[in-house]
């Protein structure tokens, strides 16, 4: 159940963010709260999801085709430097995810999520 706050939040973070601010979001409505830090596609993570002592690291990643080995490199990064868990966001049908990339995000301890509109 969404409170009309969360809600509220929610529709804010989509207009400020787009993309970012969709995925984001669906986090407040999950019940985190939601700290959008680096909005710009390619950074090392975009926002931070904490509820009831857990912390998450997400990036979100758009553009179409592979995605990159990196791009999980760096959101796991990130998150050491932060003490929380890593997520990959792969927004939409565009990205796609190689062997590899599945691999090496099942090492570092990556979750990898898919994310439709």
């Amino acid at each position: 159940m969404v409170t009309a706050r969360e809600a509220f939040e929610a529709k804010k973070l989509i207009a400020r963010y787009g993309v970012v601010g969709k995925v984001a979001a669906s986090y407040r409505t999950a019940g985190y709260q939601v700290k959008v830090e680096n909005p710009e596609p390619g950074s090392d993570y975009n926002f931070v999801a904490e509820r009831r002592g857990e912390r998450l690291v997400v990036a979100v990643y758009a553009k179409s085709g592979q995605v990159p080995v990196e791009a999980v490199v760096k959101v796991a990064n990130a998150a050491k430097e932060l003490s929380g868990r890593p997520v990959l966001v792969l927004y939409g049908a565009g990205p796609r995810a190689s062997g590899e990339l599945v691999g090496k995000a099942r090492e570092l301890g990556v979750s990898l999520k898919r994310f439709r509109t």
